[in-house]
């Protein structure tokens, strides 16, 4: 499974994209099938401490999280108890500012 991670989402990650193996659920990334709900919680919880080098008061993951959108294979994703499966890409999307 692939994660991409955009604006306050990707410096609360350190990282712009990740691959998760769907192996055991909590421990490599989650049970293929697991709800995106399960996923937001293993990432919350996988960058739960600040990345090296982030900017100070930066918001923490799940906080990012809190307040983002999903797309799962560039759709939509309003319900967390959505299934994931192994090959799916899924897109953290925080409000962005700006004009």
């Amino acid at each position: 499974m692939l994660v991409r991670y955009f604006g306050a989402a990707k410096a609360a990650s350190g990282v712009e994209e990740e691959t998760l193996p769907c192996l055991e659920p909590g421990v490599d990334g989650v049970a293929e099938g697991a709800p995106l709900s399960e996923l937001l919680e293993f990432l919350a919880t996988r960058h739960a401490l600040a990345p090296e080098g982030a900017a100070p008061g930066a918001l923490p993951l799940k906080s990012v999280i809190s307040r983002s959108t999903f797309l799962v294979n560039g759709f939509a994703a309003r319900d967390r108890s959505l299934a994931l499966a192994a090959g799916d890409t899924v897109d953290i999307l925080p409000p962005f500012a700006g004009g």
